[in-house]
């Protein structure tokens, strides 16, 4: 987590100025610089047309990062499938003296082992991820053309007149919470709360970004609930958990007729 806030504070402390051919500095001069000319390419494949460069690079990186988001999801999978025997031994060791504090971090610890989940190994993929995200933004929007550009009926370095773009972030951020929702074994108050207010924040968010910078947003989030659809379906999973559980109560089922054979042939 502190990495995560040191890189944050790093990457707020960057300047604004534009992204042209004379930016120096790694940031600017290397990253931004060359994220800029990437998408004013493609936008030139598309007869110079700025709106459909910054969506195809934005799919483009996704995809350049999405095996960092499989080992997020598989990471996260193992976290979800684990939180009812977790609950289980905050409650058995719910005492606050240290003795019963250091018996629950020992079991919970075995618990992570045993499932084969690296609680710290989550945050890896943030922290790559962060830099990346956050040098599209800046590249959209400290590139002259980006911003002055024109999409559909947007100025990309305008705010959408007509709210769409906010809203469709909105939309397709609520569905990719609710998608992942789905797929876990059990929700409680916080998730569902995170659920709800979290596309709320990012549609009032959007409504003062630049186009260019809301369209980013809109891309990313469609295509983490299509990500999701893919690696993480909630249904597929649920149809999983539910053979697994079948399985056990048939496997308990068995033991029992097979004690109770046992102790009947004893008797005889």
């Amino acid at each position: 987590m502190g990495s995560i806030v040191a890189l944050a504070v790093f990457l707020t402390a960057c300047g604004n100025q534009p992204i042209t051919s004379h930016s120096t500095g790694f940031w600017d001069g290397v990253v931004l610089l060359n994220f800029s000319r990437a998408i004013i390419w493609l936008s030139n494949l598309f007869n110079g047309s700025y709106g459909i460069g910054i969506i195809v690079f934005t799919i483009i990186v996704r995809i350049i990062i999405l095996p960092l988001m499989i080992f997020q999801t598989r990471s996260m999978r193992k976290t979800q499938e684990i939180q009812p025997q977790l609950k289980a031994l905050q409650k058995k060791y719910s005492s606050k003296d240290q003795e019963t504090m250091a018996k629950l971090r020992e079991e919970q610890q075995k618990l992570y082992s045993e499932a084969g989940v690296n609680p710290v190994a989550g945050c890896l993929p943030m922290v790559i991820q962060l830099p990346i995200i956050w040098a599209l933004y800046q590249a959209i929007f400290r590139t002259h053309v980006l911003r002055t550009g024109s999409f559909l009926w947007l100025q990309l370095g305008s705010r959408d007149p007509y709210f769409i773009l906010p809203i469709l972030a909105a939309v397709f951020t609520f569905f990719s919470s609710w998608l992942m929702m789905q797929g876990q074994p059990e929700s409680n108050g916080m998730t569902t709360m995170m659920t709800v207010t979290t596309p709320i924040i990012i549609f009032i968010t959007a409504l003062s970004l630049p186009s260019a910078v809301s369209l980013y947003w809109v891309v990313t989030n469609a295509f983490q609930v299509g990500q999701t659809l893919v690696i993480q379906n909630p249904w597929k999973i649920r149809r999983e958990r539910e053979a697994q559980e079948r399985e056990k109560q048939e496997h308990d089922r068995k033991v029992k007729k097979a004690v109770k054979r046992a102790k009947q042939s004893r008797r005889k």
